[in-house]
């Protein structure tokens, strides 16, 4: 890492993160920086606590029983663990948007799925509505294939378009972070370039954290990457250095295909 890369502070770090479903350790001591601005990747096989680790950030295992945090994941600048107990998990999801692997449209409006969050946050300016889910359709680069039909509902577009939607509806709220969970596993090859694109055009508004099965899709769109398996954390570092010149021989089996 540069000297300039070091001197400034990630958007969040996660320190000594454990995580438990009712008596499993999903994940074990995870310590690791989201740069700001910047895609980090999260890689490994199936199982080997990803998405475990990404909905810790926007605490989505707190709707479920059972599950319980150790360690912090602290956000900056306000140093707030975001899974601090006196945290409020909406708080959370309003400042931390997700983007799950398939899109899930709410059987709206396109216009009312972009505005939901807001009016969730209690906004009730019709201008400034009307200007925010103008700026996340646009930031969402599906503005000019919808801004004439609105109110049509959301179920019939097509499946890429779908998950550009969704991307609109989790920046509508300003995120300071957005997740994306194998946000093109269920789309064919010309959406997902399209998903692709727009995560590199994103990134330089939003800090962006993404769980993929596909190591191209990692080495294209990341700047940084990590490699889980069993859920630890076996080596993080800058994608190329990673997919290039990695430390771990278990890294290295990984991405060559020679694991297991």
């Amino acid at each position: 890492m540069t000297a300039t890369e070091t001197a400034v502070r990630p958007k969040a770090e996660v320190q000594d993160l454990n995580f438990y479903y009712g008596d499993f350790k999903a994940l074990k001591g995870i310590s690791m920086p989201v740069h700001e601005r910047k895609v980090t990747a999260l890689i490994g096989p199936s199982g080997c606590g990803k998405s475990t680790l990404l909905r810790c950030f926007n605490r989505m295992h707190d709707l479920y029983p059972g599950n319980r945090y150790e360690g912090g994941i602290r956000l900056h600048p306000d140093d707030m663990n975001l899974l601090g107990k006196d945290v409020d998990p909406i708080e959370v999801r309003m400042r931390i948007s997700m983007v799950f692997q398939k899109p899930n449209p709410f059987p709206k409006s396109i216009y009312e799925n972009v505005a939901y969050g807001l009016r969730v946050r209690g906004e009730r300016s019709k201008r400034l509505v009307d200007e925010k889910v103008e700026q996340a359709l646009r930031g969402a680069a599906i503005w000019d294939e919808v801004k004439d039909r609105l109110d049509d509902l959301a179920f019939n577009l097509s499946g890429g378009q779908q998950q550009r939607l969704c991307i609109a509806r989790a920046l509508a709220t300003d995120p300071e972070i957005l997740l994306f969970d194998e946000p093109t596993s269920a789309l064919d090859p010309i959406a997902t370039a399209n998903i692709e694109e727009l995560i590199a055009d994103l990134k330089h508004k939003v800090t962006i954290l993404i769980v993929t099965h596909n190591m191209q899709q990692a080495a294209r769109v990341s700047d940084y990457t990590a490699y889980m398996y069993l859920g630890e954390l076996v080596e993080y570092g800058v994608t190329d250095e990673i997919f290039i010149k990695p430390k771990k021989k278990e890294t290295e089996d990984y991405i060559t295909g020679r694991f297991g």
